[in-house]
């Protein structure tokens, strides 16, 4: 981003205060019967949430105190803030109704309040968190929520992504050092072509190995594109973090990847679905094409199949990344849902893929991912209960980031 589109997203922080019920008094209270921990934990006794500088002080038995709270969410489920370990939050559509791109001519404040529009409709869908590789605009959107009042999920960034399978090994290195310096959170690696092009290997086990291995030197996570099983065997065996995709898995490539312990982060269906009901909007971008839209509606049934596997594979460790390119940020649960009616996995396995393993996938077990004392305050409720029906995590109530409430529709009762 440039120094003209600085102050463009600058003029969007006016926002804060509108979106945001603002910072919290020093102690905060909150009253829950029906909690999920992050963790696989669930408690249906009334507690009280403490919450104290951002933080969660104590969860105690209602029975052991007296006297008003600050929220009341009886009758919701209360969880942790959800994790998105793959969304593209500053990817938008521009006036015309089209994919924004720099060759567009869009005015820089015009995507600036899209991209902030992105941010207010994750986070109100109760994600506090997300991980968003790819874009060298993510710095200024993660500095905007932390440091200058931007309301948002807190936001991890790998810059530009690694994709030019022609240079060289060494030249890796030298590109994962340069992001580093540039303020990477992590490094996105593209090992394979895009599913719209059949998803082939594209960068060989010596490129991945130069890659991963300077990144882990570097203490940097790696995330891998990867769709075929050669290109996902490649990254595993390089000792990359986590492999994104995988489409044409097999029971092989996915049995290395829980053996070496790398994560896994496939999509069921939400990036596809939004891709096909946004055709007019991307078609003939890029390699946005006829032949290229064919090949995500073939890969809808492939992904749900692939994800059963998936989760039939002892050890393997799969977190939940939905890739939301723009048309879908605040229908992030929706992939949550997939994932159990279409995938078959367990609800309380789904909401700990979006919880507490996400969070240990990013490094960030320590503060995220779960109601417990110490962690930072993302705390969300929605009507329901996720355990029973998973679209209730599309049915958020009450969010709050770091101990501030950003929505807080319970207190109308609606």
């Amino acid at each position: 981003m440039n120094d003209r589109r600085r102050p463009a997203l600058l003029a969007v922080l006016c926002l804060a205060s509108a979106l945001s019920l603002g910072a919290q008094a020093e102690t905060v209270t909150i009253r829950a019967d029906h909690v999920l921990d992050g963790r696989g934990g669930r408690r249906d006794v009334p507690v009280v949430i403490v919450v104290k500088d951002g933080r969660i002080v104590s969860i105690e038995p209602e029975s052991g105190r007296r006297g008003p709270v600050s929220y009341d969410l009886s009758g919701r489920t209360v969880l942790p803030g959800l994790i998105d370990a793959h969304a593209h939050v500053a990817w938008t559509f521009n006036a015309e109704g089209r994919l924004h791109t720099e060759k567009d001519g869009e005015p820089a404040e015009a995507t600036a309040l899209a991209r902030a529009a992105n941010l207010w409709a994750t986070l109100a869908a109760g994600f506090t968190t997300v991980q968003s590789p790819g874009s060298a605009e993510d710095r200024f959107l993660r500095d905007a929520v932390a440091r200058r009042g931007l309301p948002g999920p807190r936001i991890l960034t790998s810059l530009e992504p690694l994709d030019d399978a022609r240079i060289s090994p060494d030249r890796l290195r030298e590109l994962v050092r340069e992001r580093k310096a540039e303020g990477a959170d992590l490094i996105k690696i593209f090992a394979s072509k895009s599913i719209r092009e059949g998803g082939a290997q594209t960068m060989s086990q010596e490129q991945l190995d130069a890659a991963c291995g300077e990144a882990k030197r570097l203490g940097l996570r790696t995330l891998v594109h990867a769709h075929s099983p050669e290109s996902m065997k490649a990254a595993a065996l390089a000792g990359c973090t986590q492999v994104e995709h995988g489409i044409f898995a097999t029971p092989e490539v996915l049995a290395l990847l829980a053996q070496t312990g790398t994560y896994f982060d496939p999509q069921c269906c939400l990036v596809f679905r939004n891709y096909l009901d946004n055709k007019a909007r991307f078609l003939g971008i890029g390699n946005y094409t006829e032949e290229g839209f064919a090949a995500m509606e073939r890969a809808l049934p492939l992904a749900s199949a692939m994800f059963r596997r998936a989760i039939a594979t002892p050890g393997l460790k799969i977190v939940f990344g939905t890739d939301a390119v723009a048309g879908a940020d605040g229908h992030n649960a929706e992939e949550l849902v997939c994932r159990v009616r279409d995938g078959g996995q367990a609800p309380a396995d789904a909401v700990v893929s979006a919880t507490s393993l996400a969070a240990r996938a990013m490094g960030l077990e320590s503060s995220l991912g779960a109601l417990a004392p110490g962690l930072q305050a993302d705390i969300i409720a929605v009507e329901g209960d996720p355990l029973r029906d998973v679209a209730s995590l599309t049915r958020v109530v009450f969010v709050m980031r770091s101990g501030t409430v950003y929505r807080n529709l319970a207190a109308a009762g609606r």
